[in-house]
């Protein structure tokens, strides 16, 4: 069975309105979510997949992308050149979308799904490394932001934010977003709309300083031109790629959703919910920076907007960093439970929370915050574009049909122990992606194909596609395809 221990709920007697199967969607906000990894069965689910829409919109009205928009000028684009590299970095998100889809059919979490492709050994592994271990990095990268964010606040207010104050701020800050995340699915479905909202109005503000400054004809002093603007132009990429490649997880949010929901629906709200901020935020950013130093957000754009909007500003920051942080730490729960460790979701949660907040005080209080944010995102895809590629291909040959109730068996009888517990389609196919994008990085150090290339970095493309067409031919007609129900 599933390695999971529910989270204890209050019962009495008489049955309650939220044990209905016919309940809203919000009407659970108010307690702690029970189910982990376990699967949901079809009288619980609910909703509909517009839901999707928010959850992602509200996690991408971000710092973070305001940074990596600013970067793309900083490493020599003009603003259109960046627009383009934001556009087609952020059409990642259909492959979101589509992960997304197994959510429903599975009544299952990614975390749980994809030991139909490294079966139930390897998938412990798998959730090891791409799922908590590069959770709880992106956790500790996106808490640094807002409590760089928050750390401006407190100066504002007349505190000087010492090495005492930035700590007590990481910790506030990281308490109200594993609050999120420890109560779970129905505090997200129901808190995020509102917080889309808000953070749309805040930075339809940013929008109006931005664009009465914006320099739509910058160039840089130096434009860059062959093989030098094409190597920038796929970095670009790769770095705006990056993010909605961290989401290999999309299912969990769309796991609650009856099976009968609209296959479109799911994978075009989940993907739009993500694609449409990220690329007007990222584009804001672009876009101050042709008028401000951007290689300090904060500082610049304070230039350009009202003196006012300052606090509100940060506090959009901080909101927005929140919600996409509380999403991060609900999947890297689930992550850890899906390891094996048999732990109640909720304190999962505050266990990654307690990784994610030392790694933030280093990164914050010993190395510099751009590096960081930098690197992370740009060695990551070399094992996360891989890892969504192996999903997808997946997907795609079982044509989404997945066995909720087979997924959770653990048992050497069950359908997905495959040999010794892993499939070997799954992790020769994982392996060699990461092993193209590797001899293809030019990041922290040049592959050999990224320097016979003249240092372009092909690692997400080369990754990707090497993994899918692994994964497809090691898959096809073999043990894979024969573990797919029949109905």
């Amino acid at each position: 069975m599933a390695s999971t221990i529910p989270d204890p709920q209050p019962r009495s007697g008489a049955p309650r309105p939220e044990d209905s199967p016919t309940r809203k969607p919000s009407d659970g906000a108010s307690r702690v979510e029970a189910h982990g990894i376990d699967h949901i069965p079809e009288h619980e689910r609910r909703g509909r997949p517009r839901q999707l829409f928010s959850v992602w919109a509200a996690a991408n009205v971000n710092y973070l992308n305001l940074v990596t928009g600013g970067a793309l000028i900083l490493m020599g684009l003009t603003p259109w050149q960046a627009l383009a590299v934001i556009v087609v970095g952020n059409l990642f998100w259909v492959l979101t979308g589509v992960l997304a889809l197994s959510g429903p059919a599975a009544g299952a979490p990614s975390e749980v799904v994809t030991r139909a492709m490294y079966g139930v050994r390897g998938n412990r592994v798998n959730n090891a490394i791409v799922g908590w271990l590069i959770s709880v990095c992106y956790f500790a990268l996106n808490l640094a932001a807002a409590a760089t964010a928050a750390f401006a606040l407190v100066e504002m207010a007349g505190i000087t934010a010492n090495t005492g104050v930035k700590v007590a701020v990481v910790i506030v800050v990281a308490a109200l977003t594993l609050t999120i995340g420890v109560y779970g699915h129905a505090m997200i479905m129901k808190l995020y709309l509102p917080i889309t909202l808000a953070l749309t109005a805040a930075f339809a503000v940013v929008a109006l300083g931005v664009l009465r400054h914006a320099d739509f004809s910058y160039v840089p002093p130096q434009p860059l031109t062959g093989t030098e603007l094409w190597a920038v132009l796929i970095a670009g990429v790769t770095l705006i790629g990056s993010g909605p490649l961290s989401y290999t997880t999309s299912a969990d949010f769309s796991r609650y959703l009856p099976r009968t929901a609209s296959a479109k629906a799911v994978v075009g709200w989940t993907a739009l919910g993500g694609f449409l901020p990220g690329v007007v935020v990222c584009f804001l950013g672009a876009l101050a920076a042709t008028a401000v130093d951007m290689t300090d957000p904060q500082a610049g754009l304070r230039q350009i907007l009202p003196g006012w909007f300052g606090p509100v500003l940060l506090l959009a920051l901080v909101l927005g960093t929140v919600a996409i942080n509380a999403l991060t730490a609900y999947s890297a729960g689930l992550a850890l439970q899906a390891v094996g460790i048999r732990i109640r979701r909720s304190r999962s949660v505050l266990a990654d929370g307690t990784a994610a907040v030392a790694l933030t005080l280093y990164g914050l209080l010993v190395s510099g915050f751009l590096d960081t944010v930098s690197n992370v995102l740009q060695l990551t895809v070399v094992l996360l574009g891989p890892a969504m590629a192996v999903y997808a291909t997946d997907i795609a040959l079982r044509r989404n049909r997945y066995d909720g109730p087979a997924l959770m068996d653990e048992t050497r009888d069950g359908r997905f122990w495959y040999t010794g517990g892993v499939n070997p389609a799954g992790a020769l196919a994982l392996a060699g992606g990461v092993a193209a994008a590797a001899l293809s990085v030019d990041t922290l150090y040049t592959g050999p194909i990224a320097r016979a290339l003249g240092d372009i970095d092909l690692s997400l493309p080369a990754g990707m596609v090497v993994a899918a067409l692994l994964y497809a031919v090691l898959a096809r007609g073999g043990r894979t395809r024969a573990a797919t129900p029949s109905g």
